[in-house]
């Protein structure tokens, strides 16, 4: 397979499974295994391609709120979830993703610093995906008495925020559980029982979150003199088969979850681990 078909696919896979709650480290450190490991700067840039295509479905959303702080009304339709909020409204819900990106970021820290990190072999990451199935099926059957028992609500409670932060720390930390799952379903148990709401807040707090992570990458590989022999073909296939397919698989999520369950992601999850322990020898 040539460079610039392996990057293409790469990226398209990045775009895909980033957002979905299915992890996308857990499918590339798979797809590499097979078409081969890339550069960090490659997967940074795969990774770039994703988060440009979020930021790009919810400026309108990001605007509102910066123009918020100057406490001026944002435009009625800024939500693609179509949910409207009061300039003070938009300026709590800001300081509720600084407050989850803050924990995130003293956790991702205190985690470099602790070296602490899973193998990023296949067999742990079909474990991940597989527990992360079942823990996904138990947790939208709690939320949804929840939901029963406090009604919809759409709000986010400083405590989501923290749990939310906390969520990507693991979901860093576990190839396989994905960032995407850990932090809706906390979102859900936590008492945000409005299935689209808790996502847009998943999706929100990946942006400064992702865009920190990305740049800390950057930053290291520059000190450490990692940013020469750059295959810039491949890198911009990638970012641009990334972006387009984010946009795609974003989109149709937020459509999607309007009147379905995840339950279907779960059952992909735990067949695809499974197979992943069927197929791959031990210690592949």
């Amino acid at each position: 397979m040539s460079d610039l078909l392996a990057a293409l696919l790469l990226g398209i896979i990045e775009g895909v499974t980033e957002f979905l709650p299915i992890s996308s480290t857990g499918h590339l450190l798979i797809a590499q295994h097979w078409l081969g490991p890339r550069s960090a700067l490659f997967n940074i840039a795969i990774q770039a391609g994703a988060i440009g295509a979020v930021v790009l479905i919810y400026w309108k959303r990001l605007w509102g709120m910066l123009v918020a702080f100057a406490g001026h009304d944002a435009p009625a339709d800024y939500d693609p979830l179509g949910i409207t909020a009061t300039p003070a409204q938009s300026r709590n819900y800001a300081f509720k993703l600084l407050a989850a990106f803050a924990v995130t970021a003293i956790g991702g820290l205190l985690v470099k610093a602790l070296g602490w990190k899973l193998p990023t072999d296949v067999v742990p990451i079909a474990w991940a995906l597989m527990i992360g199935a079942v823990w996904m099926v138990l947790a939208e059957q709690l939320a949804a008495r929840r939901a029963e028992k406090l009604g919809e609500r759409v709000a986010i409670s400083w405590t989501v925020a923290v749990l939310v932060g906390v969520a990507q720390v693991v979901a860093g930390v576990f190839p396989g559980t994905s960032r995407s799952a850990a932090t809706i379903f906390v979102a859900l148990l936590a008492g945000t029982t409005n299935r689209a709401a808790a996502t847009e807040f998943a999706f929100l707090v990946g942006i400064p979150t992702m865009f920190a992570a990305t740049g800390y990458e950057v930053l290291a590989l520059y000190l450490d003199d990692g940013l020469g022999g750059v295959a810039w073909a491949e890198l911009a296939v990638a970012f641009v088969a990334s972006a387009v397919t984010a946009f795609v698989a974003v989109k149709w999520l937020l459509h999607y979850i309007q009147s379905h369950r995840f339950t279907a992601f779960a059952i992909y999850r735990f067949a695809l681990g499974a197979a992943l322990l069927l197929l791959v020898p031990a210690g592949g």
